[in-house]
């Protein structure tokens, strides 16, 4: 897998096609996370703390830490003045006071990686998952993926099933975040694509035959043991994939 994760420029600037991705590895030393958790909102470190292993609260403090210090760049302001509101479903936007009019943001981690999406549309998803084969099984698919995406699970090969499964997951877990409904809408009620070598698409949904040719769905190459996918609403998007480098200066990028 070629790695199209590059450098970032040292003033992002967003025009109204774009999607900014940055990829964040969040494996880093206590004095990142400590660095990372200054910024954070009182709910947020009551969520760290609510973390069993010290890994996973890193991660989270880190991934959350790199949110703020990514939006500060387009809003020209400090991380420390970085703040959200949520709506019913918890999806995080810019609070009034702070936000730039028109951006959006969607951040995902899981295992040692973080994504974190700009942009100017109307509505943007991202979600990133490891692949672990012993979660991706039938089973789950039967519960929470549409009989159409079943059916097309069933007919790969054993050992393609599980890399299916996940690109099908993030696949709805991108377009369910960037609507904004979260798990309001049921995933069993929308199909996207899912076989090898198919791009990622939102194919149809069932309660408007209109939703699916206002979306694009991206597949994104993080690492070839996670799938990811960018979900946005819009056409004819332009991309640009940048990776997060760690500094204990703030705004040095």
């Amino acid at each position: 897998m070629i790695d199209d994760f590059v450098p970032p420029p040292e003033k992002p600037v967003l025009s109204a096609d774009q999607v900014h991705i940055w990829r964040a590895f969040l494996q880093q030393p206590l004095a990142i996370v400590e660095y990372c958790g200054q910024w954070l909102a009182e709910d947020e470190r009551g969520r760290a703390a609510r973390f069993h292993f010290d890994k996973d609260r890193n991660h989270f403090v880190i991934a959350r830490g790199v949110l703020r210090e990514i939006l500060s760049q387009y809003l020209h302001v400090g991380p420390d003045v970085v703040k959200f509101i949520y709506n019913d479903q918890g999806k995080p936007h810019l609070a009034n006071e702070v936000g730039q009019e028109g951006i959006q943001f969607n951040l995902s981690h899981s295992g040692d990686y973080a994504l974190c999406a700009v942009t100017l549309c109307p509505a943007v998803g991202i979600d990133i998952e490891l692949i672990r084969p012993e979660f991706g099984g039938a089973e789950i698919a039967n519960k929470f993926f549409s009989t159409s995406e079943i059916s097309d699970l069933q007919t790969l090969a054993p050992e393609e099933q599980s890399n299916a499964f996940f690109a099908c997951w993030t696949r709805k877990e991108a377009f369910i975040k960037g609507d904004g409904k979260g798990l309001s809408i049921p995933l069993d009620q929308f199909d996207v694509t899912l076989k090898p070598g198919q791009p990622a698409r939102l194919l149809r949904t069932q309660w408007d035959n209109t939703v699916a040719a206002r979306w694009s769905l991206k597949q994104l190459n993080v690492h070839p043991d996670y799938a990811a996918t960018l979900a946005v609403e819009g056409t004819n998007i332009k991309i640009e994939k940048w990776k997060w480098e760690f500094s204990l200066t703030p705004n040095s990028k």
